[in-house]
């Protein structure tokens, strides 16, 4: 698993990560581990919504013009 101790909404450092919420994106050993100063920028960063073009096959995207 990887870790970030960076929070990604505020980019700031987290200080003492245990101690910090977290969430973990991925399974095995590519999760990443992501660790975040408050509650509210952990909230921030799950309420971003997420496209998920690989699971989404009702667009055709080709343009063979």
């Amino acid at each position: 698993m990887r870790i970030s101790t960076t929070d990604p909404i505020t980019l700031n450092d987290v200080p003492n990560p245990e101690k910090h919420p977290f969430v973990v994106e991925g399974k095995g050993e590519n999760a990443l581990k992501i660790y975040f100063e408050s509650l509210e920028t952990k909230k921030a960063y799950l309420e971003i919504n997420v496209e998920h073009p690989g699971e989404d096959f009702k667009a055709n995207l080709n343009n063979p013009v």
